[in-house]
C-alpha cells in the first residue's frame, strides 16, 4: 500500500504565498505522474497542476503564472508553491500519485487526505 500525506495548508491573506508538500510512504517501485487537485466548498474536485516523471508540467488556467509544481524523485516528494493567492484559491488541496508498487504491478492512483488552504480578503 501507498500512503500520501499533505502538509503546509494554512490561512493567509490575499496576495500571500504558501508552499504545500506531499510525502509518500509504503511500497513504491516507481512513480509516474504527480498531481495537485483542489476542492472548494460546494464545488467538484478540479485538477490544478500535473508534473510528469520527466518533469513536464501543466497548469489550470486559473493558476498559471502563480503556482509552481515540482518534485523530488529520489524522495518521492511533491511540492506546490502558491503565490499571489486570492480568495478563489480557498479549497482543500489533494496530492495524487500514479504509482507502480512493484516491477510486475500495473499503475495505481493514490490520494492524500487533503490540506486546507484558506485565503482571506
Amino acid at each position: 500500500q501507498v500512503q500520501l500525506v499533505e502538509s503546509g495548508g494554512d490561512e493567509v491573506q490575499a496576495g500571500g504565498s504558501l508552499s504545500l508538500t506531499c510525502a509518500a510512504s509504503g511500497s513504491i517501485f516507481r512513480v509516474n505522474a504527480m498531481r495537485w487537485y483542489r476542492q472548494a466548498p460546494g464545488k467538484q474536485r478540479e485538477l490544478v497542476t500535473t508534473i510528469t516523471s520527466s518533469g513536464t508540467t501543466t497548469y489550470a488556467e486559473s493558476v498559471k503564472g502563480r503556482f509552481t509544481i515540482s518534485r523530488d524523485n529520489d524522495k518521492n516528494l511533491l511540492y506546490l508553491q502558491m503565490n499571489s493567492l486570492n480568495p478563489d484559491d480557498t479549497a482543500v488541496y489533494y496530492c495524487n500519485y500514479v504509482v507502480a508498487t512493484s516491477k510486475w504491478s500495473g499503475w495505481g492512483d493514490y490520494w492524500g487526505q487533503g490540506t486546507q488552504v484558506t485565503v482571506s480578503s
